[in-house]
């Protein structure tokens, strides 16, 4: 991330109040009505996937659980196999992996130990401003009592629970004075009038007008949420999803407190801006908030490994610089198919409500402080890496790391089985050069300039390169990848096939050199009115230095978030130093990895 983010503090105070007069389904009239100063305030929203996707609660272990259907449609080995267990492909009445198949789940789905309540108490308690519901994923499968005359029973009103959970949900939440807000797929690989992924994509016109629309019209009249988050939408236009129109229609029939977020297909120019798996966003004139699992899934992945998800120091701290540049984060839990949140999940949100009832006035409603949003600080790290997959999306391959902004090169070797012309295969987000034998294989650089305005509209917006080469069997082959991540959505795949070998991640059977770069923020900034918030990432000593400082007046006042003591400190060559050797234990205990001090009227 860079300092430059900060820009947001003046732009996002330019465009957050909402115009009140009527909104024509026009961009310029929906850009002009601009966004409610809640979202901006809130930083923190819970995501919630749940569905028929959560029984079989399956991906690979960094595949999304939500995106089972999809792996029945592309007959994928792990989710076919574990369909097995409910469905069983030898029964006469399915046969191979399709809607009947899937929609057999219904009789497993049965929520039994769900409690609305329960669930938002624990969403409060992490100190959550709003909950975003997964209404309806890309499966079409509704959580509330829409009838789909196309599939009966397609909603878990008529099947699975039998009950009316955004109904339920909403009331719940409410209660507890949060927000409620919907994500809406506004396509489905099951629908027969458009079957996203199969059907053309310049032939959705008839189910966006005779079945989308009336969908989100039936959704938003009946519950009224405060946020209207749809997604499915890269393979489609703005336009195609008649955009404006609902969008409009949205603002108009919610009011004041409505907001969209950015994802209704290319050519969108509004709405708050959505990274997933990402430390921050480019410059913008948008809200934004990242969304992200406490691991790697957002629906439930039984598959993932337990390294897979964020410690509570690690989300704290992740959570703190999105803050600190502009931005927000909306976390998701995936609820097993009973409808309990599992309790590695429960855990890590106590903790982030137990670290904001100490520190939150450095969080909510705060903005950045324009002068910079870190005190960065140089981190390199070199180790063998015994079984590297060349094969990741959304995360940097080692969580020491950034998620952008960082440098990897890895340096090994690889023994083909057999004398073939090998193809190696680049999947990449961003900058990548691999070399055999030290002659360069691959190189793609990615054109920054034209690919921001392609991830801006939602595009996933990644390159593959190929290349081939003749390899004789049993000799050693010299391998080295440099991979450059800038932001959003890191991704490597590296491949290899011949015509005797199946394609597969390049292996790393006796280990890589690996050798890390990035810099890491040390120290992250809030501002609200005159105060500057100061939040020490995993501070390891009572001594602490903010740097290349301005000035402060000599009767600064400094204090710790949740104690009263003022602390001592001194001006020396442009940094502020502070000492902490007077605090307690007790003061200290709650910091959970991240210190936050306040310099009440430091800036003028």
């Amino acid at each position: 991330m860079k300092v430059k983010y900060c820009i947001l503090a003046v732009l996002l105070f330019a465009t957050c109040c909402v115009n009140a007069q009527n909104v024509e389904p026009t961009w310029e009239s929906i850009n002009q009505r601009g966004y409610p100063k809640w979202f901006n305030d809130a930083k923190l929203g819970i995501f919630v996937h749940w569905g028929l996707y959560s029984v079989p609660a399956y991906a690979s272990k960094e595949g999304y659980g939500e995106w089972l259907y999809r792996g029945l449609m592309t007959n994928e080995p792990g989710r076919v196999k574990i369909m097995k267990n409910y469905v069983p492909d030898n029964n006469p009445a399915f046969g191979s992996p399709t809607l009947q198949q899937y929609a057999g789940l219904r009789n497993y789905w049965n929520a039994e130990l769900w409690n609305p309540e329960e669930w938002a108490r624990l969403f409060e308690a992490a100190g959550a401003k709003y909950v975003m519901l997964v209404t309806k994923h890309h499966d079409g499968y509704c959580l509330w009592d829409y009838p789909n005359t196309a599939l009966p029973e397609w909603n878990s009103v008529a099947s699975g629970p039998k009950r009316d959970i955004v109904k339920e949900l909403t009331t719940s939440v409410k209660r507890h004075r949060m927000k409620m807000c919907f994500y809406y797929s506004l396509t489905e690989w099951t629908n027969p009038i458009h079957t996203w992924m199969v059907s053309p994509d310049d032939q959705i016109d008839t189910y966006v007008d005779e079945y989308m629309i009336p969908q989100i019209q039936d959704l938003v009249t009946k519950y009224k949420p405060s946020a209207l988050f749809t997604d499915g939408e890269w393979n489609n236009s703005a336009d195609q999803f008649k955009a404006t129109e609902i969008i409009s229609w949205y603002y108009n029939t919610v009011g004041k407190d409505a907001i969209v977020n950015d994802r209704w297909g290319s050519g969108t120019q509004h709405g708050f801006r959505t990274p997933e798996y990402s430390g921050g966003i480019v410059d913008t004139d948008r809200p934004w908030a990242e969304c992200r699992g406490l691991g790697r899934s957002f629906g439930l992945n039984r598959n993932e490994d337990l390294a897979n998800y964020l410690s509570s120091e690690e989300l704290i701290s992740h959570f703190v610089k999105l803050v600190a540049a502009g931005g927000g984060m909306t976390l998701n839990v995936g609820p097993s198919a009973d409808g309990k949140i599992p309790m590695i999940q429960q855990e890590r949100l106590l903790d982030l409500g137990r670290w904001l009832k100490v520190n939150g006035e450095a969080i909510y409603s705060s903005r950045p402080w324009k002068e910079r949003c870190y005190q960065m600080k140089p981190f390199t790290m070199e180790r063998k890496d015994k079984c590297i997959d060349f094969d990741w999306v959304r995360n940097a391959p080692s969580r020491e790391m950034e998620y952008d902004h960082f440098k990897v090169v890895w340096h090994g070797t690889i023994v083909p089985e057999h004398t073939d012309l090998y193809s190696f295969t680049v999947d990449v987000d961003d900058n990548v050069v691999v070399l055999l034998n030290g002659d360069t294989l691959i190189n793609y650089k990615k054109d920054f300039a034209n690919g921001a305005e392609s991830n801006a509209q939602g595009a996933r917006n990644y390159a593959t390169t190929s290349a081939d080469r003749k390899l004789r069997k049993g000799q050693e082959y010299d391998l080295k990848v440099i991979y450059e991540e800038n932001n959003m959505e890191a991704r490597m795949k590296l491949h290899w096939h011949s015509k005797y070998q199946r394609d597969e991640a390049i292996p790393a059977k006796d280990g890589y050199e690996g050798v890390y770069t990035c810099s890491k923020p040390e120290v992250c900034f809030t501002t609200k009115g005159h105060d500057l918030y100061a939040a020490f990432i995993n501070p390891t000593n009572s001594i602490l230095t903010l740097k290349d400082m301005p000035m402060p007046d000599k009767d600064l006042k400094i204090t710790l978030l949740g104690s009263n003591s003022r602390l001592t400190w001194t001006y020396q060559d442009g940094n502020i130093v502070v000492m902490l050797s007077s605090l307690s234990y007790e003061e200290l205990k709650n910091t959970l990895g991240t210190m936050v001090l306040k310099l009440e009227n430091y800036l003028y």
